[in-house]
Formats: C-alpha cells, sequence, structure tokens
C-alpha cells in the first residue's frame, strides 16, 4: 500500500512573481541560488525564470510539504532575502500550490535513481 500512498502524495510549490529594478536581475539570481542552496529536508528543487529582455521573472521552490519551508528560515536565507528585497522595483507576488500534474525530467530522473 505504500507505493499506492505515495503516488497520492502531492509537492507544492511556493510561487513569487516580481519584477526587479533595472539591471537587477542578475545580483538577484545570484543571491537566489546562495538562499535555496541552505534548504536541505523536503526541498524538492527550485527554478528561477526570467521573461527574456526584461528584468521581470517567476521564482518556483517545490517542497514535499508546507511544513518543511517554516524549517528553513535560517540566518542565511534570512540575510539573503534582505538583501534580495532592496532589489525589486515593487514587491512580489507570493502563493503556494499544489503540484497536481509533474511530466518530464523530473520524474524521468526519480524512476533512474529508483528504479524499485
Amino acid at each position: 500500500m505504500s507505493d499506492f500512498d505515495d503516488f497520492l502524495k502531492h509537492k507544492y510549490a511556493y510561487v513569487a512573481i516580481g519584477e526587479f529594478k533595472p539591471g537587477c536581475f542578475s545580483e538577484a539570481r545570484q543571491l537566489y541560488e546562495k538562499a535555496v542552496s541552505t534548504f536541505n529536508k523536503g526541498f524538492q528543487g527550485a527554478y528561477l525564470l526570467q521573461e527574456p529582455g526584461t528584468d521581470r521573472g517567476i521564482a518556483i521552490i517545490l517542497w514535499e510539504n508546507i511544513e518543511d519551508m517554516s524549517e528553513h528560515h535560517n540566518v542565511i536565507y534570512e540575510q539573503t532575502l534582505a538583501k534580495i528585497a532592496h532589489l525589486f522595483a515593487t514587491p512580489p507576488v507570493t502563493t503556494f500550490y499544489e503540484v497536481c500534474s509533474e511530466i518530464g525530467l523530473p520524474s524521468v530522473l526519480a524512476q533512474a535513481l529508483n528504479p524499485n
């Protein structure tokens, strides 16, 4: 029954949509990568998307469950967020989503790493 229960589990995504001050996206990307590198328990991956030719972007951080996110508010994470905050043109819009469907490379990698 464990395999079936695992099948029913869904990841959760923290999504932030925002725009940085002109020319600040690269610095924000470096700080985002630093913050994300501190995550471990429950962390399932992260993406930072940039609209070509702009300083607008979308950050997506995937978690095994919502509770795991709160465990990652450590000193490095908080300091990094403070450094990113002044780079925004306006505060980002943030929300949480349940990942209802996952198709493609991540599932292929998961199968390759756990063939049983």
